[in-house]
């Protein structure tokens, strides 16, 4: 009798062991599937680039007078100022998009330096307009006709590197989903063609990191046109 459950519990315990090496096997192979295919991956790019139109104008009008008497000189600016204001307000740009900045102004006698004997006027003055506004054709425009100001004689300083005006873009965020869209949807394509041609199929993404949106001028003579661009960085597992 003891004999049978001693055979009886050794055939148990003899299964148990095959059931477990079998289990065991199993969970071996299955790993190292697992570690096969966590080395495979592709890691691809994906870009994103659109022209927009620039949504504010920062144009400052500058010009610069000289003078030997100071009263005469700040009537001038005066003057001038007023020529602006009249010239851009009676051309559809509002009085809250216009500011004007108080004139610098030098004694170049004073200046220990600076001074030059030859020079025939010891006041020099620079007076600044400037306009912020949305309305980029208008102002655009407006920049093409300053030879209207010069005729009335205010000389815009459009040479000046101080004053230059600038054009950007403040809409990043209405475009931003689409754009981070287009780009992951890129770089899965390229991940798609890659995997093709290997004889493989992608898998899951295992991660993903979006790179900074860059805006640039499309080119020198056309600053108010913008090139918004993002490139977004994708890691996919590979599958036979």
């Amino acid at each position: 009798m003891e004999d049978r459950q001693t055979k009886s519990r050794l055939h148990f315990c003899g299964g148990s062991i095959m059931i477990g090496l079998i289990v065991l096997g199993c969970c071996i192979y299955a790993g190292i599937g697992r570690f096969a295919d966590r080395d495979r991956n592709v890691v691809v790019k994906g870009l994103s680039e659109r022209e927009v139109m620039a949504d504010k104008v920062i144009w400052p009008l500058a010009y610069r007078l000289a003078g030997n008497d100071l009263r005469s000189l700040y009537s001038e600016i005066e003057r001038s100022n007023a020529v602006i204001l009249e010239f851009l307000t009676s051309n559809g740009i509002p009085e809250d998009e216009i500011a004007v900045s108080p004139a610098s102004v030098t004694d170049i006698q004073a200046e220990r330096y600076g001074y030059n004997n030859e020079d025939p006027y010891r006041y020099k003055a620079v007076s600044v307009v400037t306009v912020a506004s949305g309305k980029i054709d208008l102002v655009r425009s407006l920049m093409t006709r300053q030879g209207e100001l010069l005729k009335k004689g205010v000389v815009i300083a459009g040479d000046d590197y101080q004053f230059q005006t600038v054009f950007s873009f403040n809409g990043l965020n209405d475009i931003k989903p689409e754009m981070v869209a287009e780009a992951t949807k890129n770089a899965r394509a390229t991940a798609q063609k890659f995997a093709e041609d290997s004889g493989s199929r992608i898998g899951k993404i295992r991660s993903a990191s979006q790179g900074q949106f860059s805006i640039t001028d499309r080119d020198q003579n056309t600053p108010h046109i913008k090139v918004v661009r993002v490139v977004t960085t994708i890691e996919y597992s590979l599958k036979d």
